[in-house]
C-alpha cells in the first residue's frame, strides 16, 4: 500500500507538533525579553521571574532563555503600543504590542483585523471601556454579551492577532471564556 507509510504519518505529526511548540517558545521568549528590559534581574523583577517560570514549565531550553535575556540587554529601541479595535457584534478589543517599527506593526495588525472580521477603531474610542490592571493587562469595565457565533468569530480574531510576533496581549470586553 503506497502512501500509507507509518513513518510518513509520524513525520507529519512531529512536524505539526514541532511547529506549535516553536510558536509557543517564540511567544514565551519574546515575553522574557520584554520583561527583562526594565530590570534583567529576576529576583528584583517579579514579572521577569514569572515569565521565566512560565517558559521553564513549557520546557523552553535554558540556553534559549539566556539568549532572550541577552537580546533584551542589547535592544533598547522597542516601543509599546496599544491598538484599539472592534470585533464581531461590536465587541471592544485592545491589542497590546511591543515593536521596533510602530508603522509596520500597525499596518500588519490592520490587515489581521480586516481579514478576520475586526475593525480598526480611532484612538480613545475603545480604551475608555477598559482599566489597566497592572501586570494582569487590561480589564473590561463594562462586559458585553455576544452570541455563540460572535464568540466563535471573536476567538478566530483573537487567535490570529496572538499569532502575530509583535502582539503581547489581546483583551476583549466579552466576559466568558471563548469556545
Amino acid at each position: 500500500m503506497s502512501g500509507h507509510s507509518k513513518w510518513s504519518q509520524i513525520k507529519r505529526k512531529k512536524e505539526a507538533t514541532d511547529q506549535k511548540r516553536g510558536q509557543v517558545f517564540s511567544k514565551l521568549l519574546r515575553a522574557v525579553s520584554l520583561a527583562a528590559r526594565g530590570n534583567p534581574n529576576p529576583e528584583a523583577n517579579a514579572t521577569l521571574k514569572r515569565t521565566i517560570d512560565e517558559a521553564r514549565k513549557a520546557n523552553v531550553p535554558k540556553e534559549n532563555i539566556e539568549r532572550a535575556l541577552l537580546r533584551a540587554a542589547e535592544a533598547g529601541d522597542q516601543e509599546g503600543i496599544v491598538i484599539e479595535a472592534y470585533g464581531p457584534e461590536g465587541a471592544a478589543v485592545l491589542v497590546a504590542c511591543e515593536t521596533d517599527n510602530k508603522n509596520r506593526t500597525i499596518q500588519e495588525v490592520k490587515i489581521v483585523l480586516k481579514d478576520n472580521g475586526g475593525k480598526w477603531a480611532d484612538p480613545g474610542s475603545v480604551m475608555w471601556a477598559f482599566e489597566s490592571a497592572d501586570e494582569a493587562g487590561w480589564k473590561a469595565k463594562f462586559p458585553q454579551e455576544i452570541s455563540e457565533e460572535g464568540k466563535n468569530q471573536l476567538k478566530r480574531l483573537v487567535s490570529a492577532l496572538e499569532a502575530h510576533d509583535d502582539v503581547v496581549g489581546v483583551y476583549t470586553n466579552v466576559p466568558a471564556k471563548l469556545p
